[in-house]
C-alpha cells in the first residue's frame, strides 16, 4: 500500500451518483475504487487504483471532523448543525470521486447512524443532496473491516492479537488468531457503546481533573471486563505469543505527540510502535495540559482538544486489561478494509 496523498478540503461541485460496486467490462480504463467511512466523529474517503499482488495505490484522500454524533447520547437524534457539517463534507467527497472518475464505491456509516432515531431521514437526505448512498453496517462488520485493513501490520510470529478501534460513538475490539503474513482469523469481537464523543459528552472534555478522568477509565474498565476475562493476555502470551494493535485518532494522535511532530504526518505514524511506558508518559503530559494548550498542539488541534482525554481513558483501560510491552499504531482500518473487499469482489 502506498502512502496517502495530502488530505484536505476541496470545493464541492454538482451532483454525483455513485452506487454499489459495478463492473464495467466494456471500459478499457483501469477501475478506480472509493471507500467512504462516515463515523460518529469523522468523514473519511480513500480513492485507489489496483496495484500488483492484490494491493492498491492511493490516488486521493480526504478526512474531516464532522461530529455527526454530537449530542446524540443526550437527545437520541442527529442535530441539524451536525447534519449540515456532514453534508458539506460529503459534497467534497462527491466532487473528488467525480473528478477521479470512480467506477466502484462503497460508502459505510457506523454508530451514529445506527443509533439515531432520525438516521434513516439523514441517509435519505445525504443521497438526495450528494448522490452518495450510505450503507449502515453492523458492529460485527465494522470490526471485521477494521481487522482486514490492519492485518498487514500484524506480526506473523505472534499467534494471537487484539486489534481495537476507538471510535467516536463506540469502540470495537477483535480477538484474532494470526495465521501467517497478511493472514488472520477473527475468533471473537465486542463492541461497546463508548467512544471519544459519547464519553466526552458524558463526563466533559474541557476541564478534566483526576476524579473525572478516573471515572472515565472505570466505566470503560467495567465494560471491557467480560471480554477480558474470556481472552486474558497472559494465557495467550504463554501459549501463542500476543500482540496489540490500535487504529483510531486516539492512538495516532498520541504517537504524533510522542514524536513531537510539527504537524501530523501519516507516513511517520502508520506502522510505528509505542511502548507502554511511552504511552503512559504521553497520557500524563496531555492530562497536564490545559484545554488551550491541547488545542494549540499541532497534533491535537482544536477539533480534538475536548475529545483526546476521553480517548486516553479508553486506551488506558484497554492496556490495563491486556498488558503488553508495546502497541503497534495503525493509521488505517475501515477504509482500507472496504477497498480490499471491493477489489476482491471484482477479482482485481
Amino acid at each position: 500500500m502506498s502512502d496517502l496523498s495530502p488530505e484536505g478540503p476541496e470545493p464541492a461541485g454538482g451532483d454525483v451518483r455513485p452506487g454499489p460496486a459495478v463492473n464495467h467490462p466494456e471500459s478499457v480504463d483501469p477501475p478506480v475504487f472509493a471507500a467512504l467511512d462516515l463515523g460518529t466523529n469523522n468523514c473519511r474517503l480513500l480513492i485507489a487504483e489496483p496495484a500488483r499482488h492484490g494491493t492498491f495505490r492511493i490516488v486521493d484522500a480526504f478526512s474531516r471532523i464532522v461530529r455527526l454524533g454530537e449530542g446524540l447520547a443526550s437527545h437520541g437524534r442527529i442535530a441539524e448543525a451536525a447534519i449540515e457539517r456532514t453534508l458539506d463534507a460529503l459534497q467534497v467527497c462527491a466532487g473528488r470521486m467525480r473528478r477521479r472518475k470512480v467506477t466502484h464505491i462503497r460508502a459505510i456509516a457506523t454508530e451514529a447512524c445506527r443509533r439515531a432515531t432520525n438516521g434513516a431521514d439523514f441517509l435519505a437526505r445525504a443521497r438526495s443532496e450528494t448522490g452518495i448512498v450510505l450503507e449502515v453496517i453492523s458492529p460485527a462488520e465494522e470490526a471485521q473491516l477494521a481487522v482486514a485493513g490492519c492485518t498487514p501490520l500484524l506480526d506473523p510470529d505472534r499467534r494471537r492479537a487484539l486489534v481495537f478501534d476507538i471510535g467516536g460513538g463506540s469502540t470495537e475490539l477483535a480477538w484474532l488468531a494470526v495465521k501467517g503474513p497478511d493472514r488472520a482469523e477473527m475468533l471473537d469481537w465486542m463492541s461497546m457503546p463508548l467512544g471519544v464523543v459519547t464519553l466526552a459528552e458524558r463526563f466533559g472534555g474541557i476541564e478534566v481533573d483526576d476524579g473525572v478522568y478516573g471515572r472515565m477509565v472505570a466505566e470503560v474498565r467495567a465494560a471491557l471486563a467480560p471480554f477480558a476475562a474470556r481472552y486474558p493476555a497472559g494465557l495467550a502470551a504463554g501459549d501463542h505469543g500476543f500482540q496489540l494493535l490500535g487504529t483510531s485518532g486516539t492512538v495516532t494522535t498520541l504517537a504524533a505527540v510522542r514524536m513531537n511532530l510539527p504537524r501530523y504526518d501519516r507516513t511517520r505514524v502508520d506502522g510505528s510502535w509505542m511502548t507502554a511506558a511511552e504511552i503512559g508518559r504521553v497520557i500524563d503530559d496531555i492530562r497536564a495540559m490545559s484545554f488551550d494548550r491541547r488545542a494549540a498542539n499541532p497534533c491535537i488541534g482544536r477539533d480534538r482538544a475536548d475529545l483526546v482525554l476521553a480517548g486516553c481513558a479508553i486506551l488506558e483501560a484497554i492496556m490495563e486489561a491486556w498488558p503488553e510491552r508495546r502497541l503497534r499504531i495503525a493509521d488505517r482500518g475501515l477504509r482500507e478494509g472496504v477497498l480490499m473487499g471491493l477489489m476482491a469482489g471484482n477479482r482485481i
